[in-house]
């Protein structure tokens, strides 16, 4: 089920309402009637029981109306004129008004899905809406991609609703399954991030996306264990993060280099003062060293592949580069931070 992000009132819920409105409602008239059924005559002439009154109210609510029980007294034809009638108007506007808003807001529904699906196109995919799952998400955006093309796959009902909450469109159920990943237009998709709590899943999931879109989608992973890394790598995974790992090198800076660490936070904290950015290589910058530019550029990626810059062999930029430099992130320049 794919949750889009507008928080309304399910039409099962409003039904229920109006229908337990509705029944509340022939009750009360049943009720009245009962208390008042000396008033009422009957075709058969021998009284009103409890049956004949339920009766005579659900008729007299549908305007059906056979005339087989009328009201003689003058309080009883009171207590119609005040009582039923207004009941009867409320009983309609209540089936009505029912109909009209589950068929409305169905056809809303299916609209909104068509405009989103029209619209989707090189969207994020995020399977799993955790810790990792939202942390990515924020990276995502701070990147400065566009909510709606980022799409969360979540099994928990109430992860799920964290991310609609949060402005995102979220699909209900497995990323394992090539129904919820086909729903979510996994072939359509620039990249996949696989941000789930098992490595199994993850390798199923990565298996899964292979599968369906042939290898042309990227894929990202994060594992827990590093002894699962060959594995999602053989499954099709791009890039895989090991968390666990990449965690313990960071405690072990902090005890041994608790600098360095502050340099990390910083570049991978935006706003806060040196970041990570990556653009083109300019065409007066082809042919020139690196190291030799006014940017203090760190990487070379070429065709995909990152080239060292360190040691004695000296590299050269060429047309198509990507430089992978450090700016000051509050200096509002035209750069592009690194995204997937």
């Amino acid at each position: 089920m794919i949750h889009l992000p507008v928080v309304r009132q399910g039409p099962a819920r409003a039904l229920g309402i109006r229908l337990g409105a509705a029944i509340s409602l022939i009750l009360g008239a049943v009720a009245v009637i009962y208390a008042d059924r000396d008033g009422y005559r009957d075709v058969n002439e021998d009284g009103l029981t409890l049956l004949d009154c339920f009766y005579y109210a659900v008729v007299s609510l549908s305007t059906t109306g056979y005339g087989d029980i009328t009201p003689v007294t003058e309080a009883a034809r009171l207590v119609n004129v005040l009582i039923i009638t207004p009941a009867r108007v409320l009983f309609l506007i209540i089936l009505v008004g029912t109909t009209l808003e589950v068929l409305t807001e169905q056809y809303r529904r299916n609209l909104r899905e068509a405009r989103w699906r029209h619209k989707l196109k090189d969207h994020i995919i995020i399977c799993g809406y955790g810790t990792k799952g939202r942390a990515a998400v924020s990276a995502l955006l701070e990147g400065g991609l566009d909510k709606h093309r980022i799409v969360v796959i979540e099994n928990d009902e109430s992860t799920v609703r964290q991310a609609v909450s949060a402005g995102l469109v979220a699909i209900e159920g497995s990323a394992t399954r090539s129904a919820v990943l086909n729903q979510a237009d996994v072939k359509g998709a620039k990249a996949v991030i696989i941000a789930t709590d098992s490595d199994d899943a993850s390798v199923l999931i990565t298996l899964t996306v292979r599968q369906l879109t042939g290898g042309q989608v990227r894929i990202v992973a994060a594992v827990r264990e590093s002894e699962n890394l060959p594995l999602l790598k053989q499954s099709g995974a791009h890039h895989v993060i090991v968390s666990s790992a990449t965690a313990g090198r960071l405690l072990g800076l902090t005890t041994t280099a608790p600098p360095l660490i502050d340099v990390v936070e910083d570049l991978l904290t935006p706003g806060q003062g040196m970041a990570l950015a990556m653009r083109s290589a300019k065409r007066d910058e082809v042919g020139s060293n690196p190291r030799q530019l006014d940017t203090l550029v760190v990487a070379l990626i070429r065709r995909g592949k990152v080239l060292p810059l360190g040691g004695a062999a000296t590299v050269e930029i060429e047309t198509g580069d990507m430089l992978v430099y450090i700016h000051d992130d509050r200096d509002g320049a035209d750069e592009r931070p690194l995204t997937v």
